[in-house]
């Protein structure tokens, strides 16, 4: 008898949405290992790698591009749209080649986060479509204006395709989709006991006095790393190997280890407004000090959640990369409601896709 197969379509934009689709794979995978993993996506395949410990197969393959950025924070709107219509140009070659795949390999379900052409693969192929998201695209690209129009309706007429939309906190209406089941917080957990890292890494900093900074797998330009020297009684960690070597800060560069890793260890998250990250961090009740981002209709659902869950700090462009940091010295907002997500979004997902799949 052939293993069952779940095809793991990702979007072609930054870390965010492979973090969130591997943590439900990787739970997928714990639950059942008989179900083979197939993670589309052009995404490194180490950062697969650091979420599912077992086997699966890796298919570069792209849908969509999400939005071009030059890093977390400044967007290229000229260069996403040409990118974008290339895409919808090339839809008839793409889908023809992923049905080949899919009907070669048996695979079931497609289960994706969240390119909108992927319903189009699972219609042809005979086989269900399910999502997960906070957002479509069309509703990032609907604030553009008329060069997007056409687009948006493209995008709105294949997410209406999608046969179940597994729709996370911190989101938009997602009016697009006709089958909404609302899901808790997705994410990782960590691997290791805190004390197990801060032996290996040498931290002796308490927790209140160590700060995760996380910027995406975009990363800045232009961390000013030189305001660390203003905190030396802090312990800064950070996944950039471009950071500078500096007594008070933890470069993390082996590709096994993961920010959720070190969070526990850690009193605040220095980060941009990323789902996963924001995620990751209230299932672990970490407070997060935010970098505002303008332009990105995804932001102010994230700022809500932020305010309404968390222990936070919003900052903005001045206070960041030209102040000397002293929102490190305030005390921190308390979340507005006491009320708490729901965090169990991985493995409700996972249990809804293995039963689907014992079908």
């Amino acid at each position: 008898m052939s293993r069952p197969v779940l095809y793991c379509a990702i979007t072609n934009h930054g870390f965010g949405h492979c973090v969130r689709m591997a943590s439900v794979a990787a739970a997928v995978q714990k639950m059942n290992p008989e179900i083979l993993l197939v993670m589309v996506t052009t995404a490194p395949r180490w950062l697969l790698e650091s979420y599912i410990d077992g086997d699966f197969i890796y298919r570069p393959r792209a849908f969509d591009i999400g939005v071009i950025q030059h890093d977390s924070i400044q967007m290229d709107l000229g260069a996403t749209l040409a990118k974008m219509s290339d895409f919808r140009h090339r839809q008839e070659q793409i889908v023809a080649g992923e049905v080949e795949f899919i009907n070669l390999n048996r695979v079931s379900l497609i289960f994706a986060d969240i390119p909108a052409m992927v319903t189009e693969v699972a219609h042809r192929a005979g086989i269900p479509c399910w999502m997960m998201s906070n957002f479509g695209w069309d509703f990032i690209y609907r604030p553009w204006g008329d060069d997007f129009r056409s687009l948006v309706s493209w995008l709105e007429s294949c997410y209406g395709k999608c046969d179940r939309l597994f729709r996370l906190p911190m989101h938009e209406e997602m009016n697009s989709f006709k089958n909404k089941k609302d899901v808790g917080l997705t994410g990782g957990n960590p691997r290791y006991q805190a004390s197990e890292l801060r032996n290996k890494f040498e931290i002796e900093k308490p927790k209140e006095k160590t700060i995760l900074l996380t910027f995406g797998g975009l990363g800045l330009n232009s961390i000013p790393y030189h305001n660390l020297n203003l905190f030396p009684d802090h312990q800064f960690i950070s996944f950039d190997h471009n950071a500078p070597e500096l007594p008070n800060l933890l470069k993390i560069t082996d590709t096994y280890f993961r920010p959720v890793d070190f969070m526990p260890l850690c009193g605040k998250i220095i980060s941009k407004p990323g789902y996963s990250t924001f995620a990751e961090a209230m299932r672990l009740d970490v407070p997060l000090i935010v970098l505002d981002r303008q332009g990105f209709a995804e932001t102010p659902l994230l700022m809500e959640g932020l305010k309404e869950y968390s222990y936070h700090k919003i900052i903005n462009n001045k206070q960041f990369f030209e102040s000397e940091w002293n929102f490190l010295k305030e005390e921190l907002n308390s979340p507005c409601s006491s009320n708490k997500l729901d965090k169990n979004g991985t493995e409700i997902i996972a249990e809804q896709i293995i039963n689907q799949l014992k079908k």
